[in-house]
């Protein structure tokens, strides 16, 4: 099903020739469907790429979704220009007020700082409190995973004694957690990061 996306997004062109459905906001407003709302906080300084990383994914549903991307107010990334994110971003600011049915969180290439010290902790810790109440679902990718683990639950994060960098074999020990449904008893999972949780 498709993807809707808002006009002259590039990563549009490469999802394309993906063969992967993409839909611009005109043609997505003239079907009667109610599209899954999802909105993206992209933390990532390179936004394009993760973009359609993300998009690809989210393509692979039968359902349309509708994707808000937004990025801090209190740090501007310097990989992203301006008029990019005025074209395809909105702040928190004009979103505070919108309900989502999911909210999905990027990592950032910040680990190696306390939580506290990141340029933009404070709003992206007001925004994880908002998601409470705004979001139906929330997931929270890499260091955003450990932010939302710091934030919502006091877990720290620890240095390890070198960068983990590889693809490892991982055992599924709940047998009924919804969020495993369909993976096998072992399954392999990259990871690059220098802590941990």
């Amino acid at each position: 099903m498709p993807i809707k996306i808002p006009n002259n997004l590039p990563a549009a062109n490469v999802l394309e020739g993906e063969n992967i459905f993409v839909m611009n906001a005109a043609r997505a407003y003239s079907q009667d469907i109610r599209p899954l709302r999802l909105l993206i906080l992209n933390l990532m300084p390179i936004k394009e790429v993760t973009e359609t990383q993300l998009l690809r994914l989210l393509g692979n549903t039968p359902l349309q979704v509708e994707a808000d991307f937004i990025y801090t107010e209190s740090y501007v990334p310097t990989h992203t220009s301006r008029a990019y994110l005025s074209e395809f971003y909105g702040t928190f600011a004009e979103v505070r007020h919108k309900k989502y049915d999911g909210f999905i969180i990027t990592g950032a290439p910040v680990e190696q700082y306390a939580f506290e010290e990141v340029a933009y902790w404070d709003e992206v810790a007001e925004i994880m409190q908002w998601s409470k109440k705004h979001a139906f679902s929330t997931f929270h990718i890499c260091w955003g995973a450990q932010a939302g683990l710091y934030y919502h639950y006091g877990i720290p994060k620890h240095w390890t004694e070198k960068k983990i960098f590889g693809v490892y074999e991982h055992h599924r020990c709940v047998q009924h957690e919804s969020l495993l449904r369909g993976f096998d008893d072992i399954f392999y999972v990259p990871h690059s990061r220098h802590t941990e949780t």
